[in-house]
């Protein structure tokens, strides 16, 4: 479901039914953030490539939810919907308490990361992703030394500019192209995993 003409799964051949089903859900669903991709199947490559490596790689040492957190907040400064509805299921499905996951949802609707249910570093975190998101030309080496005092190390660091700037990619995808949740089975993510062909969503 998107403005520009996509290719469903039943009727993809060659080298895009080969990637559908490396991306499949339960059903052989695509989602239509994917589906968007079908009439150039190679950006499929680079999106996932980069979806994968980003956020559900075991290398990544900050908790995966808290990077859905991070995914969530920057899709809505961008004004995703999409984005926000299928990464805030993957995070309430990760962290376990959705009370609290409701909390932090509450806390980004109301654009006030202080007051949701994280701790110091996480919201450093969030204010470093805003900037990223809303004034990238302002950012200067003092945003990442706040991150680093908030106790980031620097691969961490690279990890929280990596999501919020993938996310800020995604969002475009999908507002650019229309993109819709109708059809998509919301929240399903790759496995958590360095394997690099491990991209079946669950």
């Amino acid at each position: 479901m998107s403005w520009i003409r996509t290719i469903p799964f039943d009727e993809a051949t060659g080298k895009l039914r080969r990637l559908y089903e490396r991306v499949t859900g339960p059903g052989n669903n695509v989602d239509n953030i994917m589906m968007a991709h079908s009439l150039r199947p190679h950006s499929i490559e680079g999106h996932m490539a980069l979806y994968k490596n980003v956020l559900h790689h075991s290398g990544n040492s900050v908790p995966k939810w808290f990077l859905e957190v991070l995914g969530v907040w920057v899709s809505a400064l961008n004004g995703c919907a999409y984005c926000v509805e299928h990464h805030f299921q993957g995070l309430q499905r990760l962290l376990g308490d959705a009370a609290r996951g409701d909390a932090i949802r509450a806390a980004i609707e109301a654009r006030a990361p202080d007051e949701a249910p994280l701790d110091p570093a996480q919201i450093a975190a969030m204010t470093y992703a805003q900037k990223l998101t809303l004034s990238p030309a302002d950012m200067v080496e003092a945003d990442v030394t706040a991150l680093r005092e908030a106790g980031f190390d620097d691969g961490q660091i690279l990890e929280i500019n990596q999501v919020t700037a993938y996310f800020s990619y995604a969002n475009r995808t999908v507002l650019g192209l229309g993109c819709s949740i109708v059809g998509d089975d919301l929240g399903l993510s790759p496995g958590n995993s360095d394997d690099p062909d491990d991209w079946g969503h669950r």
